[in-house]
């Protein structure tokens, strides 16, 4: 019924339906509706006959003659078939009273194995008893067994391998939890690691501020005392050593002069030689000035 509701259904089944009645169709209808709920012993329900309705209760109707005309047809081939085994079974058994086999005359233990023998043929699905077709059989059947089991083993190293991913799978789960169990107990400490690398960052951001304002005074400072970038201290290292170089050269002139402070008493020499070397102090003096001088004029 199922069948036929859904065919009707179905646009490319059914008919179209028409703005107008068709009188021919309609008593169709009404005809098979009648036999349908005749054959249940109900009335049929009223309703309101429309051009739709009627387009799908024709295609329906239709469609239910025939399959009822197939269902026909196949128990008609049916019955003519159980007719004709009954005429055989009928033949059967007048050949096996002729020969003394019916089953009258049987032990029931030969009844029951050749009840047993109908019921082997039934199941493995062969039409005689012959030796042959039951070897036939059990090797179709050999071979099925054969490749169900081939299937069977297929299919338990394909479970063994599942398995044994499974067992990795559920171990990387258990490894995951932990360390997400360890991270989340770290997180307090992480979290006041974290404040404290915050108020430190807060801090070393103060002091780049004061370290910067204290950079920018003391380069406005150096502009100001005349520093170029040019005084290095490469520079001031190599004045230096010159200084030393002029002080060993002055220095005998020192000595010199330290050894008149044991003078004659005789005063007109003493001037002079203390004369002399005021001279000549004045002279190493003026000598140093000008090598400093020369030196810082070359740095500039």
């Amino acid at each position: 019924m199922s069948d036929l509701i859904a065919a009707a259904a179905d646009p490319s089944t059914a008919s179209e339906p028409t703005a107008t009645f068709d009188t021919a169709r309609v008593a169709e209808v009404k005809s098979w509706l009648a036999s349908q709920f005749d054959a249940v012993g109900k009335d049929v329900p009223e309703f309101e006959y429309t051009p739709r309705s009627i387009a799908h209760l024709h295609a329906l109707a239709i469609l239910s003659q025939a399959k009822t005309q197939a269902a026909g047809i196949v128990a008609s081939d049916l019955r003519q078939k159980a007719a004709e085994y009954r005429s055989q079974a009928v033949r059967i058994r007048e050949i096996l009273e002729n020969v003394g086999l019916a089953q009258e005359s049987l032990s029931p233990n030969a009844v029951t194995s050749a009840q047993v023998l109908a019921n082997v043929a039934n199941l493995l699905n062969i039409r005689d008893t012959e030796m042959s077709s039951f070897l036939v059989a059990m090797g179709d059947i050999s071979l099925r067994k054969t490749g169900i089991e081939e299937n069977r083993d297929t299919v338990k190293k394909e479970s063994e391998v599942l398995l044994d991913y499974t067992r990795k799978a559920l171990a990387r789960l258990t490894y995951l939890k932990k360390t997400f169990q360890k991270l989340d107990d770290e997180v307090a400490s992480c979290e006041a690691q974290m404040h404290h690398w915050k108020t430190n960052l807060a801090i070393m951001v103060s002091k780049e501020r004061q370290y910067n304002q204290q950079y920018s005074n003391y380069k406005a400072l150096l502009n100001r005392v005349g520093y170029t970038p040019e005084i290095s201290h490469g520079v001031l290292v190599d004045t230096a050593e010159h200084k030393k170089e002029l002080e060993k050269k002055t220095k005998p002139i020192l000595d010199t002069l330290r050894s008149y402070q044991d003078l004659p008493p005789d005063k007109a020499l003493a001037a002079l030689a203390i004369e002399e070397k005021r001279r000549q102090y004045r002279a190493a003096e003026k000598c140093l000035e000008d090598v400093l001088q020369s030196a810082l004029a070359t740095t500039e």
